[in-house]
């Protein structure tokens, strides 16, 4: 007994010294809120504020200052977030992660992002301000680097410590403009249903752009395959540990339609959900400057932000900058493919991919004159058979540092334009109000023409040079407008009215939130910040009660048992919302993804169906190909001996679907409520490890919203019924400048990338509400309700 005394009072022992050695080391890890810090190159003290959600104010003395002071703070909370994006362009997260990544760096050493970095920081004016401040920030996270603690997540993955340079934040921003492209990931599957079945069975995806009917307002032989390069492309952002940019809400209402007659802005980027969130906050003061931005991490300047004069932000404006083009390889000698005037080389770059305890990994990189060859980048693909290709961000000039720069630092209306300008991609819808009275919206992205006839939603001829692009247009061209009569400017990802009676191309959404977004604001005179705040957090579709009426009309209600009927009129009275508590959203998306499987996985297959559960095209369909009683994919191909109906798949679906709820949630329908199946986890990426999961992970939480509806929480179809949510909102902005020192903004989780700091996930309850936290302006109530970190000067 005595001897099991002792080795019991030893075990407790232990477990107490390594609890209390956890807990210093915890303290040890968390980013220091307050107390003195010696900083080299600072030229006069630098006070930082952190206020009670851990979003840093920082008062200097010039921008060199509040750079290196921004660089410092930003690191402490996100240097794991930064090293895991200065990595993903480069092709070197699998040094770090292993083989588990590689097809990732593969593919995007492929890409040439690196090179077109380099050849654009050599174009750099070296005494512009953008590059100084630039310097001066890589220098405040390279002295944390230095200096500071180490994040756990570095530790234990024995990430060895480099420092920051100027072609990192270049590609990060590479990095960030391929995730807004969206062409790579639809082509090529609708080049293999376009070959495989005929251009009649397009004609329900409305490629042409006829479903989008809610527009921006302004003033032959078997082909190669080519569902390898959507699957692929789709597989590498899906599996990446930094989600990718998806599509946004924004509008910016004038002063003729507001309460207080000011601008009202807002404005909720709409990103892949991770741990930490996407955007880093931070209020820069100097003595003649003021900016509260959301930065991405690693990158020195704002992509959304607000001062006293005026606010900015972005949606995607999905067009279409990414074309495939099928490439003739000489069947002589396959260093060289055809062109327009002969045979020319391929250009070839050998890339070395570093693995993580393993050997390295040494390729040979591709190029034709339209881009990177894809069949050496992703499995799946005829060696024999290239495909490139074409994307405009590493074929025009990168400005993009320039640009950012511009729009944080604007003086007006026209300079903060001329920034839009700069950028030749990613498309985006850059969002504008200011405290005069304008509002605007500009699309930017250097925009292209083909030859007429040239449909780009499809893999292209490289040989001939007939489906080239003829033309770039001006960017007076691009889809804009200010100051409207109507008085409000917005973006949904939704299509812009013809300019010069031109349609560009894209992947734009269906009409569902633009529809929405233009029924709230059109009737209304007297927006204030309140009204704006609870329209952002909007969950109902105005479209899917249509899509419902158009389903259940054709639905047999002869055969229905009482489950079913019950079912059916619950669908019937909805109003499109998407509550904790509403069923009916639970039955139409079990209904939905039924609809879909049994009128389009027969053509595609099981693989491909997935794949095009994926794409934008998917969205488009559903409100229109109902319509058509005559669309060529209501017969199932499989049944030879019969051609089904519209009224047989709709009515098949519905029984299954109510089937499949039954075993899933039981047989009372009021228990099937939205809750229970449609619900968030942010995931960290080292929180896929289970033992990890609870300490890295965020959630999960059961949440409102769904697909297309301005609170827009999107998911994957499953047949498993369980809607996770894969991304929505990543910051929720309402910015009044009839009181802009209260303005609002919300982050999915919290500021800090440190699983130890009291804001790693401290707005996640208030996320999930609809509620927000103020972006407090008055230095007054700032100093004296937040804690304070002062960088000192090294003495000379």
């Amino acid at each position: 007994m005595k001897i099991f005394k002792k080795i019991l009072v030893a075990v407790l022992s232990l477990v107490v010294i390594s609890v209390i050695a956890a807990f210093i080391y915890g303290l040890y890890l968390k980013p220091k809120y307050e107390g003195e810090v010696k900083l080299s190159r600072i030229e006069k003290e630098t006070k930082v504020y952190f206020d009670e959600f851990g979003v840093p104010h920082i008062y200097a003395s010039n921008s060199n200052d509040a750079m290196i002071a921004l660089g410092y703070v930003h690191a402490q909370d996100r240097l794991w977030q930064m090293e895991l994006m200065r990595r993903i362009a480069s092709g070197r997260l699998s040094e770090i992660l292993g083989s588990v990544t590689l097809k990732n760096d593969q593919f995007f050493v492929g890409l040439g992002i690196e090179e077109a970095s380099a050849k654009a920081i050599a174009a750099l004016d070296k005494k512009s301000p953008e590059y100084q401040m630039t310097i001066s920030y890589l220098e405040g996270i390279n002295q944390y680097l230095e200096e500071g603690k180490t994040p756990i997540e570095f530790t234990i993955l024995g990430v060895k410590k480099e420092k920051f340079t100027i072609k990192d934040v270049y590609n990060i921003f590479g990095y960030m403009s391929f995730s807004f492209a969206i062409g790579q990931k639809s082509d090529p599957l609708m080049t293999d249903i376009r070959n495989k079945y005929g251009m009649d069975y397009l004609k329900d995806f409305g490629i042409d752009g006829s479903f989008n009917t809610t527009k921006i307002r302004n003033a032959k032989d078997k082909s190669q395959q080519y569902t390898p390069i959507s699957k692929a492309v789709a597989s590498i952002l899906e599996k990446s540990p930094i989600s990718p940019f998806i599509g946004s809400n924004s509008w910016v209402i004038a002063p003729k339609k507001t309460k207080n007659g000011k601008v009202i802005f807002a404005n909720d980027p709409h990103i892949g959900f991770s741990q930490p969130g996407t955007w880093y906050e931070a209020h820069i003061v100097t003595p003649d400057f003021e900016l509260y931005g959301s930065y991405l991490a690693g990158t020195p300047f704002p992509l959304l932000g607000h001062n006293r004069e005026y606010a900015y932000g972005l949606t995607m404006f999905e067009n279409d900058d990414v074309d495939m083009y099928q490439e003739e390889q000489n069947p002589n000698d396959n260093t060289t493919y055809k062109t327009p005037t002969g045979f020319s080389k391929y250009e070839v770059r050998k890339k070395v991919i570093k693995v993580k305890d393993s050997t390295d990994i040494v390729m040979n990189v591709k190029s034709t004159r339209h881009g990177p060859v894809m069949n050496d980048l992703i499995d799946g693909l005829d060696k024999n058979k290239p495909v490139a290709m074409s994307w405009i961000y590493t074929q025009q000039p990168i400005l993009i540092l320039e640009a950012v720069y511009t729009l944080s630092h604007a003086k007006s209306i026209a300079d903060f334009q001329k920034g839009v300008s700069l950028i030749a991609a990613p498309g985006l819808n850059v969002m504008y109000g200011d405290a005069t009275g304008n509002v605007a919206w500009w699309a930017t992205g250097k925009l292209y023409k083909h030859n007429e006839g040239v449909n780009t939603n499809f893999v292209l001829d490289g040989a001939s040079g007939k489906e080239d692009i003829v033309e770039y247009l001006d960017f007076s061209k691009n889809p804009s407008a200010e100051n409207p009569t109507w008085n409000y400017v917005y973006s949904a990802n939704n299509q812009p009215e013809a300019i010069d009676g031109y349609n560009y191309p894209g992947y734009y959404l269906p009409e569902d939130r633009a529809k929405r977004i233009t029924q709230l604001l059109k009737p209304k005179s007297n927006w204030d910040k309140a009204s704006v705040g609870k329209m952002i957090f909007d969950n109902t579709s105005s479209v899917a009660p249509k899509v419902v009426k158009n389903l259940i009309s054709n639905i047999d209600t002869e055969s229905l048992n009482e489950n079913e009927k019950q079912a059916l009129m619950i669908l019937k009275n909805w109003k499109g919302s998407n509550n904790l508590s509403d069923v009916a959203p639970t039955i139409y998306n079990k209904l939905i993804y039924n609809y879909q499987k049994n009128t389009f996985e027969d053509e595609l297959g099981t693989e491909n169906f997935k794949q095009f559960l994926t794409t934008h095209v998917v969205k488009q369909i559903i409100a229109n190909q109902i319509k058509n009683e005559n669309s060529l994919w209501w017969d199932d191909v499989r049944t030879k001996e019969s051609k089904e109906t519209r009224s047989q798949i709709i009515s098949k679906s519905f029984k299954e679907s109510i089937v499949a709820l039954e075993k899933q949630l039981g047989n009372k329908i009021e228990k099937w409520t939205w809750n229970k199946v449609h619900t968030l986890e942010h995931e960290h990426p080292l929180g896929k490890v289970a033992a990890l999961r609870r300490i890295f992970n965020v959630g999960p939480y059961e949440v409102s919203g769904s697909m297309e509806v301005i609170n827009n929480l999107f998911f994957d179809f499953t047949a498993d019924g369980k809607y996770k949510v894969k991304g929505g909102p990543s910051t929720r902005r309402v910015v009044d400048f009839s009181d802009i020192e209260n303005s609002w903004s919300i982050l999915p989780t919290g500021q800090s990338g440190n699983p130890l700091s009291a804001h790693y996930n401290d707005q996640a309850e208030l996320y999930n509400a609809g509620k927000f936290r103020r972006m407090m302006l008055n230095k007054g109530e700032i100093v004296r309700t937040s804690t304070e970190l002062v960088f000192k000067p090294t003495k000379k």
